[in-house]
């Protein structure tokens, strides 16, 4: 399955990059691309105004149908707004909210969230 991934800093770069799978980055100038695949989408927080390029992909021709679902990364010092971008996309697109890290992700993190990935593959598969 890809991830599609937006990252401001790097932070979802650099974790995405750890995983070694197949990955698509949103493009802040062109966000319209269609995927034609089901993807996993990472995200990092930010306000609606700059993360609104990840809608414009979503909202892209099909590319909302084969939104699977939806990781988010952050700090945990936010408290309630840890991961808020993901959690209003899941929310939004009615899709599950698979997957939380932070920063650019831990060792551990790299390991659960190919779990998670597996588990959503075999799920499509069957």
């Amino acid at each position: 399955m890809k991830l599609v991934y937006f990252s401001v800093t790097g932070q979802t770069r650099r974790f995405i990059r750890k995983l070694e799978l197949p990955n698509y980055e949103i493009d802040l100038n062109n966000p319209y691309v269609e995927l034609n695949e089901p993807y996993l989408l990472v995200v990092p927080t930010y306000d609606s105004d700059v993360t609104e390029v990840v809608n414009d992909f979503i909202e892209f021709k099909s590319n909302a149908s084969y939104l699977q679902g939806v990781a988010g990364g952050g700090n945990r010092n936010f408290a309630d707004l840890f991961i808020y971008t993901a959690k209003d996309i899941a929310r939004d697109y009615h899709v599950p909210l698979v997957f939380a890290f932070e920063f650019s992700g831990t060792d551990e993190d790299v390991k659960n969230f190919k779990k998670v990935v597996n588990q959503i593959e075999s799920k499509r598969i069957n």
